[in-house]
């Protein structure tokens, strides 16, 4: 009867040293969620046992430390969560292994893996109400050029400049005009503008703004208009605007919109104007991408401009350690896990996404380092176990 207990002991320690051994082996695996060994008794139906049996691994899915990662698709979870995956063939797994990458077709994959969330549609893109889960992908496409609708500029004039005779402006003599500053805009097909602003102060607290656009051919047009002040320095016109009025240039379309003046103020300081601001922009080329903590995917353009992507979803279990391992650090779904609850960073019970950065394995060295010395004792004092039933079988066996 020695021998059996000896042996299950023997096993039971040998598979544990083994879930030591892959836990230290995966010690620098990224999202690697450690494992422990939970032991039993073997039913006798006696008061003296018949030794020990392995239950069961369970996973620890503690978080891991976050640290920097090693591209712009670098993701890692911290809390509840995994990366919801699918293959080829449709069928979902999920991870902790944030390591991703963009394949030749612009899908974001981690071994051969498809990583799965919203899709972001329409001009602007954006993330539809109700928009399907399915393979992310990052577009290698060009921005087409949006024609400036809009614009404002803002600044100080200065209170103390003399007036000056607005019969008298002549663009060229800059004694005629007090101020001038300058507006980029861009028309249909992305061709920059570049429109002189004058500024000409006609009375106390009275100043006459004209536009120009001199990207245009022949002899453009001035446009114009009146700012009133109060004594305070405040602006009382309403609206205070500008029309900028260019022709067709390139093969563009002409510029035609209003400048808001309405942030503009007088004070006895230096005039100065703040860059202006349009909402049009040339053309331009996909340069880089981010992943946002909110697991947003944006890809910025040479334009200066950036534009969503899609959006990264996580899934959460009731049970994750009812998880199937599927090994490269991925697991499915099982009945004793439960479906998984889909849903965005930092949402419900799901944990938040930060862009990159990795996990890495939660394996602990110093405890299984440990572990490993309690097992292999436990595994030696087995096997004398084993040795010592040998000896009185042996004894036994010299009686006469």
């Amino acid at each position: 009867m020695g021998f059996s207990q000896g042996l299950s002991g023997l096993n039971a320690a040998s598979q544990a040293l083994d879930v030591v051994g892959n836990n230290i082996a995966n010690s620098q695996t990224v999202g690697f969620k450690s494992g422990s060994i939970t032991f039993g008794d073997v039913f006798a139906g006696s008061q003296v046992g018949m030794g020990v049996q392995v239950l069961g691994v369970n996973q620890n899915f503690g978080d891991g430390i976050l640290s920097q990662g090693n591209s712009n698709l670098s993701m890692g979870i911290q809390g509840n969560g995994f990366f919801r995956l699918t293959d080829a063939a449709g069928k979902i797994f999920y991870s902790r292994n944030g390591e991703f990458t963009k394949d030749a077709d612009g899908f974001i994959t981690n071994n051969g893996l498809y990583l799965t969330g919203y899709q972001a549609t329409g001009t602007p893109p954006s993330i539809q109400p109700g928009s399907p889960l399915g393979p992310i992908q990052i577009p290698d496409t060009q921005m087409p050029a949006k024609a400036s609708t809009s614009g404002s500029l803002q600044g100080n004039l200065n209170s103390s400049d003399d007036n000056k005779v607005l019969a008298d402006f002549d663009a060229s003599d800059a004694s005629t005009y007090n101020f001038a500053s300058v507006v980029e805009a861009y028309d249909s097909l992305g061709n920059k503008h570049t429109v002189d602003v004058y500024y000409i102060k006609t009375a106390d607290n009275q100043w006459t703004v004209k536009t120009r656009d001199t990207s245009a051919p022949g002899n453009p047009e001035f446009q114009e208009t009146t700012l009133q002040f109060n004594s305070a320095g405040e602006l009382t016109t309403t609206p205070a605007e500008v029309d900028i009025i260019g022709a067709a240039f390139k093969g563009g379309d002409p510029l035609n919109f209003k400048l808001d003046l309405s942030g503009m103020t007088q004070q006895a300081s230096d005039t100065a104007m703040e860059p202006a601001k349009t909402d049009g922009y040339e053309p331009g080329k996909q340069n880089g991408y981010t992943v946002g903590d909110n697991g947003q995917i944006i890809a910025s353009y040479s334009n200066g401009q950036q534009q969503l992507i899609g959006q990264v979803v996580l899934s959460n279990f009731t049970n994750p350690g009812g998880l199937a391992s599927q090994g490269n650090n991925t697991w499915s779904a099982t009945p004793e896990s439960g479906q998984a609850t889909n849903g965005l960073s930092g949402t419900g019970n799901l944990g938040k996404l930060h862009g990159s950065v990795l996990e890495a394995s939660n394996v602990d060295l110093g405890k299984e380092m440990v572990n490993m010395i309690v097992y292999q004792r436990n595994y030696q004092s087995n096997s004398q176990t084993i040795k010592t039933q040998s000896e009185l079988l042996q004894t036994l066996s010299t009686l006469r």
